[in-house]
């Protein structure tokens, strides 16, 4: 019914609009850096969780599991709360001249901590499916641990890998609760593809609906690229 309700004339007519263009500029440069960190910072954490075995594996699994379960608006104030200006983390960068709540720098980090969980579960259960006893075959004929992960770990999870980023990058373009808490919804500066749609049912419904049939296609296209690539690895 969304696609019935916009033509590819007013499909176009909107995509030319600079607000439009900047929201979609901002989604997909946010996006990118948030998941260029969660793949930097999230695949050693879950190499950790899904190789070894610790006191407290469980609590930290229940913390990097807690933002999938809470309210977006949760997430948003927590945030904001940590690195606004009275914040604790915030209060001191404030001091220092770094300014990161209503910034781009506060999508990226509202992004990360909704999505990231996605990536790391996903990591960590393709990291703890590879057979010990092929890493152990590996130490017998003398690689080193990063050998190891290079040329067996990392291979042997390559899906579990790739699913992963492909669902965190998809759930950080969706982000909207928690982006418009703690960034706001400046066009231009902190508005997303998200945040205009909710801006665009007040000022401009086909802008709205543009940017809703966009976020359509490109979530049905990751979950159609996932299930090809699942498929191409049973073959």
């Amino acid at each position: 019914m969304l696609f019935a309700r916009i033509s590819p004339r007013e499909l176009l007519a909107s995509l030319g609009q600079e607000e439009v263009r900047q929201a979609i500029g901002i989604s997909l440069r946010t996006t990118l850096t948030s998941l260029g960190l969660i793949l930097l910072f999230g695949t050693p954490l879950a190499y950790l969780m899904g190789r070894h075995q610790f006191r407290y594996k469980k609590m930290v699994d229940t913390v990097i599991d807690l933002p999938t379960v809470l309210p977006p608006s949760v997430a948003g104030v927590a945030l904001l709360i940590a690195f606004g200006r009275r914040g604790l983390i915030g209060g001191w960068l404030d001091d220092i001249g770094i300014e990161v709540a209503f910034t781009m720098t506060a999508v990226v980090i509202a992004q990360i901590f909704i999505a990231a969980p996605f990536y790391v579960r996903s990591a960590s259960l393709g990291f703890a499916g590879v057979q010990s006893e092929i890493v152990q075959a590996a130490q017998l004929d003398g690689a080193s641990r990063l050998q190891i992960f290079q040329f067996i770990i990392l291979p042997l999870s390559r899906f579990a890998l790739f699913s992963g980023a492909m669902m965190s990058w998809a759930r950080a373009l969706g982000e909207f609760g928690a982006t418009i808490i703690f960034a706001g919804n400046f066009p231009g500066r902190t508005q997303t593809m998200p945040t205009a749609i909710y801006l665009g049912f007040e000022r401009d419904l086909d802008s709205a609906l543009t940017l809703a049939a966009i976020l359509i296609v490109i979530s049905f296209l990751s979950l159609l690229i996932i299930k090809l690539f699942i498929s191409h690895e049973s073959e």
